[in-house]
Parts: structure tokens; C-alpha cells; sequence
């Protein structure tokens, strides 16, 4: 694995859209996470939960990600409020360099600056997925499935 060497997190703007929609992942991971341009599309239609990232290592845009932030889980007026990862997409060239665990760690650091105690995200199971790489990072399957999509959870205390 080759080191990152300074990533940092920067907000969406006219100046750096392009390069934010220019990330691609792997082709054999492209079932597994839609594109930036969707995600995109999402942060600005849930522009109160969404928090969208591009990933930056020098003046290179390395990845993208998009956490939710306090959403009402079962949408019934928040019996249950989470906030986790939604979208995370990393340059297939660029993959392996510590760009996802940068982002995993920048959105734990988010939650926790707001109160939270669990960082929540959503996986596709399958070969290329990325199951192994978030159970590699400490999250636990909490037995939910949404989508098809298994559910972990992390604990921030």
C-alpha cells in the first residue's frame, strides 16, 4: 500500500465540480456505488442530511464521499435518527493508497463533532464489494438489510 501523503476534504464548488465527476471506481465495482454526478444529484435534493466531500491529495481529487447526517432512518417522524456514510468512491488508480480509510475517518470525526456515538453505512454484498474493507475497519453487521444492501455500524465512543 502506498502511503497518502496530506488528503484533505473539500467542499463541492463551481471550481472543483468537474474533477469531483471525473472520479471513477473500478469497473468491477461500479455495481456496488453509483456514480458522483448521482450522488450529487441526491446532496442537492437532500441538501438538510447530506454532506458531500471530494477527496483531495495535493491538487489531485483522489475520491469522493457523501455521509448523511442525522436523518430519520425509518422516515416515521425519528424513532430512529443515524448518520453515517452514503457514498464512497475512490479513483480506481488511486485505490489502496489510504484515501478510503481517510474518508471513513473524516466522516467519524464529523459525527462525533456533532454528538454522535455510531457511524452508520450500507454495503452490496458480492465479490468485488466492499464488505471486506469496512469489516477491516471495525464496523459490525447490525442484522439490518435495507435495499439489499447489508447494514454495519461502528462505534465512535
Amino acid at each position: 500500500m502506498t502511503k497518502t501523503t496530506d488528503p484533505r476534504l473539500e467542499e463541492i464548488t463551481p471550481k472543483n465540480f468537474d474533477a469531483a465527476l471525473g472520479i471513477r471506481v473500478r469497473s468491477d465495482q461500479e455495481f456496488a456505488v453509483a456514480p458522483v454526478v448521482k450522488s450529487l444529484a441526491e446532496a442537492y435534493v437532500h441538501s438538510g442530511s447530506a454532506w458531500p466531500r471530494l477527496i483531495m491529495d495535493g491538487d489531485r481529487a483522489v475520491g469522493f464521499l457523501m455521509a448523511f447526517l442525522d436523518i430519520d432512518w425509518h422516515e416515521d417522524g425519528g424513532s430512529v435518527v443515524r448518520s453515517g456514510l452514503w457514498r464512497l468512491n475512490i479513483a480506481a488508480e488511486e485505490q489502496g493508497k489510504g484515501y478510503g480509510r481517510f474518508a471513513v475517518e473524516s466522516v467519524a470525526a464529523e459525527i462525533r463533532a456533532r454528538g454522535g456515538k455510531d457511524l452508520y453505512v450500507t454495503w452490496h454484498p458480492g465479490e468485488h464489494g466492499p464488505e471486506g474493507f469496512y469489516l477491516g475497519l471495525g464496523f459490525r453487521e447490525n442484522g439490518e438489510v435495507v435495499e439489499d444492501e447489508t447494514v454495519g455500524v461502528l462505534d465512535l465512543a
